[in-house]
């Protein structure tokens, strides 16, 4: 961390001090985390870009100019500022403002639903190999090592190969290998926690493991594993994206960012902008997960709430 940005937490935390000394009602962690949040410029940019993405994916049919389908052949690679057609059009004349809104739902619902079959996964394996420990450690351990062994896109590619292209595989298999992250995320979270005294108080009073695992310890992992979950969804995007590139992630005619670069790719020198925009699009939205997550990272940071 370089200095200028210690002394802008160290300014930050003594400001909350000071709201705190002043305030001491309005000082609750949710309101400290939330005020820390907004300071931070970049995080509040990337929820703009962010925002902006999720009205376009949910009022697409709303927004978007013309049907993602539609194709006209005589409007094939119209320029972008063509009347009607902001963005231009691709080699089957479809509008590509369109199909880039549209697109905006599939790369977000991917990222989601992969991040959340993965943290599932991972938060659950991880909780109970910290908690447990010895035999059930040691084969969740071998096994996320097995995972990890393997270099990410080829295990994607491979296993995609062989269950087929298609939408739900892309989801399915992306959060099937994305788990370990979160798994080794939570164990060592949990190695922390599980002899604070607050837990040893719990286990004396006859509380059972399952509610000490579920009521007392993962409620300390959480920040940590939303903060994951904001930086991996970008990656998801960046791994679906890839797929469709290479023809192995959604199939034709529906509209993703990344088969729309697929499709552009042979006109690169002379129609230009059909792989910009999709280019773009898929820059800002992991810029601005990025840029979420660092924020959150920040605001969720226990050490300035002490």
């Amino acid at each position: 961390m370089t200095d200028h940005k210690k002394k802008r937490r160290f300014f930050r935390q003594r400001k909350l001090s000071e709201d705190c000394a002043s305030k001491p009602q309005e000082c609750s962690r949710l309101q400290k985390a939330t005020r820390t949040f907004l300071q931070n410029k970049l995080a509040v940019i990337g929820a703009v870009i962010l925002l902006g993405f999720i009205v376009c994916a949910v009022f697409a049919p709303y927004i978007a100019p013309h049907p993602p389908l539609e194709m006209d052949l005589t409007s094939l690679h119209k320029p972008p500022g063509t009347p009607g057609h902001l963005l231009g059009t691709d080699n089957l004349g479809r509008d590509v403002l369109s199909r880039l809104i549209y697109g905006s739902r599939i790369s977000l619902s991917v990222g989601l639903v992969v991040v959340s079959i993965a943290a599932a996964i991972g938060t659950t394996m991880g909780l109970l190999s910290g908690f447990y420990g010895k035999g059930v450690d040691i084969v969740i351990m071998r096994l996320v090592e097995v995972f990890v062994a393997f270099p990410f896109l080829i295990l994607v590619v491979a296993v995609i190969a062989l269950l087929g292209p298609s939408i739900y595989n892309v989801m399915l298999v992306l959060g099937l290998v994305s788990w370990p992250i979160y798994a080794r995320l939570v164990r060592s979270e949990v190695l922390a926690i599980r002899e604070l005294p607050y837990i040893e108080a719990a286990r004396a009073i006859g509380s059972s493991n399952a509610r000490i695992m579920f009521r007392h310890i993962l409620p300390n992992c959480i920040s940590s594993v939303l903060v994951t979950a904001a930086m991996s969804m970008a990656g998801a995007i960046l791994s679906t994206a890839a797929l469709g590139f290479l023809g192995l992630g959604v199939q034709p005619p529906t509209p993703e960012w990344g088969m729309m670069l697929n499709d552009a790719k042979q006109f690169l020198r002379r129609y230009p902008w059909e792989i910009f925009y999709p280019g773009v699009a898929i820059m800002l939205v992991v810029l601005a997960l990025n840029f979420l997550g660092d924020g959150l990272r920040d605001a969720l940071d226990p050490r300035l709430y002490r």
